[in-house]
């Protein structure tokens, strides 16, 4: 895919970009794979703001994706490419050879006519779409959609461009490397896809415009340097000003690069880098 540019007729124009979507091939959804999500605008059941900048945006159907890809055995082919607006990357449409259709995401260098399929126990040919479980994946494969819990569905690793490979096994673990290089043991009943995320060429868009956001559910944000001390921590002071200390939110949380994950969660679970480096 190509990055689309427009002819600078107004300022935003200039430096906009956008992902080429001559790749999709279908332009109605399925209707019995589309549900209509309630729009909550960051607000809670008591109508308070709990999350900032959200309205509600442009109307759009939420498309139901087979995250589980639980059905073990039974080949499907790929009927259609979409756009799919709840998510980064395109969606397949598949139709399996029993009748029913469902969306995955959809791998890159999958197109119409492919055939993909899922399986408990048996092997696979390595080939995008294929999903599996983490034990009989060969190392070194480049995976997405992985479970964290067997059965749960995909939890990691499902946004355009992304990947993980398998780096070992350990055990009944299997030792993946995430896309923010972190290593991982994940059960090896755990099942995953074969490939890379498509849609790569979605990090490199512009979004050029206010009114882009807006559609998109995005409001403005205020500086808190630009506030009083009454209204923000960053606030007040004569002329432009560094607030001093590290970035905090209006309620005096550390925010910007601060830490958020539990010191205890998951240790064992997690394999640090400066442990497996500190032999080299």
């Amino acid at each position: 895919m190509a990055i689309k540019t427009y002819k600078p007729v107004t300022p935003s124009r200039r430096f906009m970009t956008n992902v080429d979507s001559s790749d999709i091939t279908a332009k109605a959804s399925v209707r019995s794979l589309l549900k209509k999500l309630p729009v909550t605008a960051g607000r809670n059941n008591n109508g308070r703001i709990t999350s900032r900048h959200k309205e509600g945006g442009a109307k759009k159907l939420y498309r139901i994706i087979d995250f589980k890809r639980n059905k073990f055995d039974i080949i499907g082919k790929v009927a259609a490419i979409e756009y799919d607006p709840y998510r980064n990357c395109r969606i397949a449409l598949i139709n399996y050879v029993d009748g029913e259709k469902r969306y995955i995401l959809q791998p890159s260098g999958l197109k119409v006519g492919d055939t993909v399929q899922s399986s408990a126990e048996n092997l696979l040919d390595i080939t995008p779409g294929n999903s599996m479980k983490l034990k009989n994946i060969p190392v070194g494969t480049m995976v997405h959609n992985l479970e964290l819990k067997p059965g749960k569905g995909g939890q990691l690793v499902r946004s355009a461009g992304n990947s993980a490979q398998i780096m070992g096994r350990e055990d009944k673990y299997v030792i993946v490397r995430l896309p923010s290089s972190e290593m991982r043991k994940i059960l090896g009943e755990c099942v995953a896809t074969i490939g890379t995320v498509g849609n790569e060429e979605f990090a490199n868009i512009v979004i050029g415009s206010a009114g882009k956001n807006r559609h998109r559910g995005i409001r403005p944000q205020t500086r808190g340097s630009a506030m009083n001390p009454i209204d923000h921590p960053h606030g007040g002071g004569e002329g432009k000003t560094k607030s001093g200390g590290h970035p905090v939110t209006p309620w005096g949380k550390p925010t910007k690069g601060a830490k958020t994950r539990h010191k205890k969660a998951s240790d064992k679970l997690i394999i640090s880098r400066r442990k497996s480096t500190k032999g080299k």
